[in-house]
C-alpha cells in the first residue's frame, strides 16, 4: 500500500526511513491501534484547528484529545475545530477523515503533545484508512524538533 505523496516526499526529502503497515479498514485512530496491535500512545494523530491567521496542527497520541482551552491559552488566541471540508481541501492527497501528523508536509504549523516527546517509536496515518507509517522515534523527534511542544491534550477515557 503506498501512502500520500506528500508524505512520502517529505519523508524522503528529509532522509527519514520508514515502514508501511497494513491493516484492515478502520473509522479512528483508536481503533487503529487496535486493530494494528500497537499502543495508542505510540500512534500519532493529527487533527486540524482554525486560528485567527490560518490552519494549526495539533499532534497528539491516538489515547488523547485536544484540550482546544489549554491550547488556545499556549496560543494567546481562540482556537476551533476545522470542518472536514477545510481538512480534506488541505489534505487533498488524503482520504477524507485522514489527517497525518506531519505539518510540514502541508505547509502547516504545528503544536505537539507532550506525551510524544518519548523516544519510541512511532506510528501515523498514512493518508488513507488502512496504511500506518512507521518512524523509529529518533526521527519523528528529529522531524518534530522545530515545532513547539506543549501540554495540549488529555487522556481520552472512552
Amino acid at each position: 500500500m503506498a501512502i500520500a505523496i506528500s508524505l512520502q516526499q517529505y519523508l524522503e526529502g528529509h532522509g527519514v526511513d520508514y515502514d508501511v503497515v497494513t491493516h484492515m479498514p478502520t473509522h479512528s485512530s483508536r481503533e487503529t491501534a487496535r486493530a494494528s496491535l500497537i499502543p495508542e500512545d505510540r500512534l500519532a494523530k493529527g487533527v486540524l484547528l482554525r486560528q485567527d491567521d490560518g490552519y494549526l496542527l495539533a499532534i497528539v497520541p491516538a489515547s488523547y484529545r485536544v484540550e482546544l482551552d489549554e491550547l488556545s491559552k499556549f496560543l494567546g488566541q481562540p482556537i476551533v475545530l476545522a470542518s472536514e471540508i477545510e481538512a480534506s481541501a488541505i489534505f487533498g492527497d488524503c482520504a477524507l477523515g485522514s489527517v497525518p501528523p506531519l505539518a510540514g508536509a502541508y505547509d502547516l504549523t504545528a503544536v505537539l503533545d507532550k506525551n510524544l516527546e518519548s523516544p519510541g517509536d512511532v506510528y501515523f496515518e498514512g493518508g488513507d484508512h488502512r496504511s500506518l507509517v512507521h518512524l523509529a522515534g529518533g526521527d519523528f523527534q528529529r522531524l518534530m524538533h522545530d515545532i513547539p511542544h506543549a501540554a495540549i491534550a488529555a487522556r481520552n477515557n472512552r
